[in-house]
């Protein structure tokens, strides 16, 4: 027993530095000079030090395009995830996969009660279903030429639309009241902000079928909702080469909100 002792406290010991080296699960690497931790189709992106009450943005789809946004919060604290909902246009099951990754950083890790959500193109479809599903959970919305409406793109017709939301056939995705423009209520009664960057030329998720109607609805709401325009800019590219407006109202409108 004596000689078993001494190695079972070295792998006590060779555990609890493996926890401290590696605090979240996952093949570690480096992503924009930041610590990254890929478990599956779930990623974490940790900043050098976590700011107080451990804000985070959650990005929907397309990860690491256009990360000017992503970067500039990580090197002020924010923690950065991504959780895998392809092919699910923002449908239950996506909100579902969603609220699981978020129980899990909330009980694991002690992320900050609210989000910061980022949705890209088709990424608004789940930011802004899970948000509406989930009002008390964020903090801001940042959609980029975000999808707000599925008849709008890519189209009630498209079979992935039909079978992520189990329509029958496109007569029933025509007649669904579901969508983020559609829902916008929840949002606006907890108060959260949101802001848009759009491409006024934009002819594939066209401003007019979704952003312009969201905003418009939302503010009749007595909702904030902030839209930067990009004159002679189509869908792409998307963000701004210099991301200090939207980190600036993130930062304005977490401040004692996120923890």
């Amino acid at each position: 027993t004596t000689k078993i002792l001494p190695y079972a406290c070295v792998l006590l010991v060779v555990s609890a530095l493996s926890a401290v080296a590696n605090p979240f699960p996952g093949k570690k690497s480096k992503w924009q000079g930041f610590d990254a931790y890929k478990d599956g189709g779930r990623t974490i992106v940790a900043p050098n030090e976590a700011a107080e009450g451990k804000p985070w943005v959650w990005r929907a789809r397309f990860f690491g395009h256009e990360p000017q946004f992503d970067v500039a919060l990580l090197k002020r604290g924010y923690h950065l995830v991504y959780c895998n909902v392809g092919g699910l246009y923002g449908s239950d099951e996506a909100v579902d996969r969603w609220n699981v990754f978020y129980k899990y950083l909330r009980e694991e890790h002690g992320f900050a009660e609210k989000a910061v959500l980022e949705g890209m193109s088709r990424g608004g479809l789940i930011i802004y279903n899970w948000g509406i599903a989930n009002p008390e959970k964020v903090a801001v919305i940042y959609g980029d030429a975000p999808v707000m409406d599925f008849k709008s793109w890519p189209g009630p017709t498209n079979k992935g639309i039909l079978k992520a939301y189990g329509f029958k056939n496109a007569d029933e995705a025509k007649s669904y009241r579901g969508n983020p423009v559609d829902n916008l209520k929840p949002l606006a009664d907890a108060g959260v902000p949101i802001i848009h960057v759009v491409g006024d030329a934009d002819k594939v998720v066209p401003v007019s079928e979704n952003t312009a109607v969201a905003e418009e609805r939302y503010k009749a709401m007595g909702g904030v909702f902030k839209v930067i325009h990009k004159e002679k800019v189509g869908h792409h590219p998307h963000s701004l080469k210099d991301p200090s407006p939207l980190v600036d109202f993130v930062i304005k409108h977490t401040s004692g909100k996120s923890k």
